[in-house]
């Protein structure tokens, strides 16, 4: 079962792209998220009371989880909302996010002792190219420099979370650390409206469907995934995998949205899938 949650984890984090739009054109991107992850502090509360999982930890673990919230919800969804929202074009945001791999393929020998292989970094340098394809660089894309700074501080949050996320002593129940992880998040973006930005929402039947798309497919289902494989995995070998991720948003768009699909976008794709199983295959 366990190889199988790779292939969920693509699916579901690649369908948030789908509805990442539909979520800013009606909010504020950090009102948004704050309101999101509000829901999933909630749900992950509820259900850690379920299970009978103590919600009462040690403060190291407590502070934490609460750091990995504020890195992961915070910095590296509010900085791709954020940029999108301002006009950088989603692909090219996608695209710069999609660098993460090779960041921690660096930073994870040095900082958490593992050791990368010349097979894992062909295989991150073909992911790369292949994504590079799916995506394509548009030279003529406005691409505003605010928009261009908050995708690379997303890019810095993304990678330095996977790896302090691997690095952390405790062992907490999942839906335990998860819930401590969205009070966090939460917590990020309430700061952030509060002192820069003008809250709003508009409760239209597209945003609440395209919210609670976000709120239980992707937080719930993808995050619960990748943490999981991030405990049982290496850091390295786990984000591998994220660069199926713009060429399966290609492929969600293409048949939810209309947009076009290339002979390019299937070559990279391919690329890209090459690539991942030879970074990630023992």
């Amino acid at each position: 079962m366990i190889r199988v949650y790779p292939f969920i984890f693509i699916l579901l984090w690649s369908s948030a792209f789908i509805t990442t739009k539909p979520i800013i054109d009606n909010s504020n991107p950090f009102m948004a998220l704050g309101f999101r992850f509000f829901f999933v502090a909630i749900g992950f509360y509820l259900f850690s009371v379920y299970t009978n999982q103590s919600i009462i930890i040690k403060k190291r673990s407590l502070i934490e989880s609460v750091l990995s919230g504020v890195l992961f919800h915070g910095f590296y969804l509010g900085g791709v909302f954020y940029s999108i929202s301002i006009g950088m074009p989603t692909g090219i945001a996608a695209l710069i996010v999609t660098l993460q791999p090779i960041l921690t393929n660096a930073l994870s020998g040095p900082i958490l002792g593992e050791k990368v292989t010349l097979k894992q970094w062909i295989g991150v340098l073909l992911g790369f190219m292949g994504a590079a394809l799916v995506l394509g660089l548009d030279i003529g894309s406005q691409i505003p420099l605010l928009g261009l700074i908050a995708t690379i501080i997303a890019l810095i949050a993304i990678t330095t979370s996977t790896i302090w996320q691997k690095k952390l002593s405790n062992n907490l129940p999942l839906s335990v650390s998860n819930f401590y992880q969205a009070i966090g998040g939460c917590l990020f973006h309430v700061i952030i409206i509060i002192l820069f930005a003008e809250p709003y929402i508009n409760f239209t039947k597209t945003f609440i469907i395209a919210m609670s798309h976000q709120i239980f497919l992707v937080s719930f289902g993808a995050f619960t995934i990748l943490m999981f494989l991030i405990k049982k995995n290496s850091a390295s070998k786990t984000v591998s995998i994220f660069f199926l991720i713009p060429a399966t948003s290609a492929f969600m768009a293409w048949i939810f949205l209309n947009e076009n699909l290339t002979n390019l976008d299937l070559l990279g794709f391919l690329i890209t899938s090459i690539g991942v199983y030879i970074a990630t295959r023992d």
